[in-house]
């Protein structure tokens, strides 16, 4: 019914000569989601499918940068994957600071900047993980009242709940 209602261009009233119809052309294959790229190049390889393989080689054929990029980010990955002696982080460090893109310049600025933080972080057989973990939970538990709680309110919800 809309469509009746709304008005036609020229050329669909009759008597007036419709243009050619184009022949349908053949549409380009969709760019994958970002996330899923970034999730084909965080993998380990011999976790890929075939058709995974095929889609991040034509990906990477598309975008000539996305070489670099890859490789810059399967470094940091191994260099956080496997704990060592964090000998490795000054190579990726000065890889990543002649590397084009500004956004990893500047990830690997502060990367060396805090160079003996991300050493240690690198080398210590510890982790922050279960306190980041707490401390996130009560921050939820403080935004659900709305930021209104005070402290004994707090309190009991946060030792109540488990």
């Amino acid at each position: 019914m809309r469509e009746r209602t709304q008005v036609r261009p020229r050329h669909h009233r009759r008597g007036v000569d419709r243009p050619e119809r184009q022949q349908p052309t053949q549409r380009p294959h969709p760019v994958p989601l970002l996330l899923r790229i970034s999730a084909w190049i965080m993998r380990p390889g011999h976790k890929h499918t075939d058709d995974d393989r095929a889609d991040l080689a034509d990906a990477r054929r598309r975008c000539p940068d996305l070489d670099t990029v890859a490789g810059l980010a399967r470094g940091l990955a191994a260099l956080v994957r496997h704990q060592g002696t964090g000998q490795h982080l000054d190579a990726w460090i000065d890889r990543a600071r002649h590397a084009g893109y500004p956004e990893i310049r500047g990830f690997a600025a502060g990367l060396a900047s805090d160079r003996d933080a991300v050493v240690a972080g690198l080398t210590q057989p510890w982790s922050s993980g279960p306190v980041e973990g707490q401390v996130s939970r009560i921050k939820t538990i403080n935004r659900q009242m709305y930021g209104r709680a005070n402290l004994d309110l707090l309190r009991k919800r946060v030792l109540t709940t488990p």
